[in-house]
């Protein structure tokens, strides 16, 4: 018989943990949690300080008799190594209470990736629970009883049945509502967009230059008139602006944006984002995928700049640690990163996907910024006082972007690669076409799911 028992939520880590430690600890799941509120009841003694009444569910009570036996067989020190969040301490201190555990023999360790080195290293440095924690998960569970036992079944008679209701539930429907009575209320307005193709005199015919007016006009016949005006008019490039602007690269990946840059490349529901995520964590491949915090540990952009520096080139890296902007962010966690930066690739249609996301996102984190030089072009007409600017962005030094690009919600704002030939002011412009398109003021988008 072992004499160490190790605690931790979920069986496929259990084996992964059971590997690192070998012989002298045995591993064991709790399965989740193994105490909770009754489900039919408040649970809550509202009269005394909010108290919740804790049960062990029917489908827990073997689990927890399996738990027990092991740890009264263990002779040294029961580690609860639960996940490293306000959960997992809960679950922690649930397990230390239902179990009956000796606090002398009895040790909390924490770690934010399943590698043996962090493993071997959190049960070096074990602690006590952290009950500043628990009863911080504690109130969130209370308030979403007090809330939701009221609520829930108000939804059950109007809307159907097993929908729930609650601290998050309640706040989310009142984002929606609010955003679905912003579209209602919205009231599209007609205007006229001017594009215009141009050839610049002295270059080959092929060169063409797209531009679109500085004014949009409301009405039809303000946009043919301006069409009319422009019938026979002599067109010169009458200012060339350039500008050079630097790019700096997105933060790590958090909870909230591992789940909107997944939807957004991947096309992957949230729940799914994050079943592939914990899956990828309990292979010991990323780190804890529940996190608020941008932090990276230095051992982390250590890595990252070894390999930057050996695959790009020193002038490509760059260390920066990002600042958490989340209010209470717990800045003791990482954010979701690879174990190991040099596993590149990794096996598994949908883990291979987001696994290559996290790994790219966090890398380009770590590179130089990027140098880039806008260039707007103003052409302007002999017989109206309107003039057509066309945009244009060269990449002088590519930086974090020869890696990684971040996506975005708006599709319009998408760039596209846009040539621009080195014009001078005064240059004559060719018109080849001047059209006016009439589009429609757009309502706020609806939620997606990840926003």
């Amino acid at each position: 018989m072992a004499d160490n028992l190790v605690i931790v939520e979920s069986p496929a880590k259990a084996k992964t943990i059971q590997k690192f430690l070998g012989n002298g600890y045995e591993v064991k799941s709790s399965f989740g949690h193994i105490r909770d509120l009754q489900d039919k009841k408040l649970s809550v003694d509202v009269e005394r300080n909010f108290t919740p009444e804790y049960v062990i569910p029917s489908d827990k009570k073997k689990v927890v008799a399996e738990l027990k036996k092991a740890a009264a067989s263990a002779s040294y020190t029961v580690y609860l190594a639960t996940d490293p969040d306000r959960e997992g301490e809960a679950i922690s201190w649930h397990l230390f209470e239902t179990l009956g555990l000796n606090e002398a023999h009895t040790r909390r360790i924490v770690f934010h990736e399943i590698t043996k080195d962090a493993i071997v290293n959190a049960v070096r440095n074990p602690r006590s629970i952290d009950m500043n924690l628990v009863n911080a998960q504690q109130a969130r569970r209370v308030l979403d009883r007090l809330v939701g036992f009221e609520l829930s079944p108000v939804l059950w008679r109007k809307i159907q049945p097993k929908l729930s209701a609650g601290r998050v539930q309640s706040v989310a429907l009142r984002l929606v509502v609010e955003r679905e009575k912003e579209i209602m209320a919205f009231e599209n307005e007609a205007f006229y967009k001017v594009e215009a193709f141009f050839h610049p005199a002295g270059f080959p015919a092929a060169v063409k230059v797209k531009a679109v007016l500085d004014t949009k006009f409301k009405t039809i016949d303000e946009a043919r008139k301006f069409l009319q005006d422009c019938i026979g008019a002599d067109f010169t490039v009458s200012d060339v602006e350039k500008k050079e602007a630097t790019r700096f690269p997105a933060a790590p990946f958090t909870t909230s944006t591992l789940q909107q840059e997944a939807a957004r490349k991947l096309r992957f529901p949230v729940s799914m984002t994050m079943r592939v995520a914990q899956s990828l964590y309990e292979r010991g491949l990323i780190t804890y995928m529940r996190t608020d915090s941008t932090n990276l540990s230095t051992l982390a952009l250590g890595a990252a700049k070894k390999f930057i520096t050996g695959n790009f080139g020193p002038e490509y890296s760059k260390t920066r640690q990002f600042k958490t902007h989340s209010k209470g962010a717990q800045e003791a966690h990482e954010a979701i990163r690879p174990t190991y930066i040099e596993n590149t690739e990794i096996e598994g249609t949908a883990q291979e996907k987001l696994y290559n996301l996290i790994w790219k996102r966090t890398v380009a984190s770590q590179m130089a910024d990027a140098k880039v030089l806008n260039t707007t072009l103003r052409v302007a007409s002999d017989k109206r006082s309107e003039k057509f600017n066309a945009q244009a962005t060269q990449v002088l030094f590519d930086g974090f972007l020869k890696l990684y690009i971040e996506g975005t919600d708006n599709q319009e704002a998408e760039e596209e690669e846009v040539m621009l030939p080195d014009l001078q002011v005064g240059t004559k412009m060719e018109e080849k076409g001047i059209n006016a398109e009439c589009k429609f003021t757009a309502a706020p988008p609806r939620y997606s799911e990840a926003t």
